[in-house]
């Protein structure tokens, strides 16, 4: 059995062992506080039209993004009525759960050990994607190349946005780090 006491996940250590070093090469910081991190990791699933006729489908897409991310899943809901997609106040249309410490590093390293070598005619993940700020976006076209969704019980493949949070000031700071994390960009 995980002796979770003592456990800290592989890129959490690779991170304070390797990465914060180079990081500090590479970048000159003055000081250790300036060396970016990771803040947070939010995953996120919108069903849309499917949950506008069913809405059993955002309640599937909760339980899916559970079991991907360790963590409980909420319900998203509509913030107001949009009579020309069907949408009322309330409705539920997705799922999000947000990764902090310990499950945020796991989750990174699944994605990038596992999920994304998965994706079908996969060539690197667009380089562009950060926001001006050091955050990084990416999507998923099907959830199910995480391992933890069995192909046999899924009812409906969604698919998945992946916002990366990091204290980085720009996006050059910002893909640098996660480049030490062996995210796989194609430029």
């Amino acid at each position: 059995m995980l002796d979770t006491a003592n456990y800290t996940p592989r890129l959490k250590a690779a991170y304070a062992e390797a990465i914060r070093a180079a990081m500090k090469e590479e970048f000159g910081y003055a000081n250790d506080m300036m060396i970016p991190r990771l803040e947070k990791i939010v995953l996120n699933i919108g069903c849309g039209a499917e949950a506008v006729k069913d809405s059993k489908k955002a309640k599937s897409a909760q339980e899916d993004l559970t079991a991907i991310a360790g963590q409980k899943a909420v319900i998203t809901k509509a913030k107001k009525s949009i009579a020309g997609f069907r949408v009322r106040e309330e409705m539920p249309l997705g799922a999000k759960v947000t990764l902090r410490g310990d499950r945020m590093y796991e989750f990174l390293d699944r994605l990038i050990t596992i999920a994304l070598p998965r994706v079908r005619d996969f060539r690197g993940i667009k380089g562009s994607s950060f926001d001006g700020r050091g955050n990084f976006a990416m999507g998923l076209k099907e959830h199910i190349v995480f391992p933890e969704i069995n192909f046999d019980k899924v009812d409906e493949v969604w698919g998945m946005d992946i916002i990366i949070t990091t204290t980085a000031q720009t996006d050059a700071e910002a893909k640098a780090l996660l480049k030490h994390f062996n995210m796989p960009f194609n430029s």
